[in-house]
């Protein structure tokens, strides 16, 4: 009698001991994580949002300064090992970054981004750094008269994002853009774009 006593207090402790377990994983694990505990947030796999920020920088060899609001879409795709997050990220932005000075003006229409991303994860908050190809539009202009280039370059930022929900994430995210130098005909000289971005964005991830 003691031990089926034995054996079912044993059973019950078990009972018990799993659905703590459970209560204690209320976000779910995705399948491409490798060593991550149950109840560990999981910043794993495909996703894609939206953001809006800001933007200020300056042309080189010509005095404008081209500052605005910019906004876009990004994509991508993390893979996680224990707390550390890495992946790639690619955005598309929409800018409203012009400057006129003296007679010349400068914008920015557009701009997007391919890059790497890595970062370490605190839960359900993670820092990380990211880095890759820049490309954008570079519109010159003066005396009525207007000139386009798109160009290619690099980019450098960090940023944080915190998961909400297992699914839904926000972040503040800050890159360095330089777009490179390309011949401008309206100037007589090469004229690039290094710029400063700021924005604040959403991600939904499945």
């Amino acid at each position: 009698m003691r031990s089926n006593l034995v054996g079912t207090i044993a059973i019950g402790l078990c009972g018990i001991g799993a659905s703590a377990q459970a209560a204690d994983f209320p976000y779910g694990k995705a399948p491409y994580t490798v060593n991550q505990p149950l109840n560990m947030y999981s910043w794993a796999g495909p996703y894609i949002g939206g953001n809006l920020g800001y933007q200020w920088g300056s042309v080189t060899n010509n005095p404008t300064r081209p500052n605005g609001i910019d906004g876009g879409v990004q994509g991508g795709y993390n893979w996680q090992y224990g707390q550390f997050v890495f992946g790639g990220e690619a955005d598309l932005q929409i800018s409203g970054s012009t400057d006129t000075f003296a007679g010349w003006k400068f914008s920015n229409p557009w701009f997007g981004t391919v890059r790497g991303r890595g970062g370490y994860a605190m839960n359900n908050i993670l820092f990380y750094g990211t880095a890759g190809l820049a490309f954008g539009g570079l519109n010159g202009a003066a005396f009525a008269i207007s000139e386009s280039h798109i160009t290619a370059g690099w980019t450098v930022g960090l940023g944080a994002e915190v998961g909400i929900t297992q699914n839904w994430s926000a972040k503040l995210e800050y890159l360095y853009v330089n777009l490179s130098e390309t011949p401008f005909t309206l100037t007589t000289v090469q004229n690039g774009y290094r710029f400063n971005v700021v924005r604040l964005g959403v991600n939904y991830r499945f």
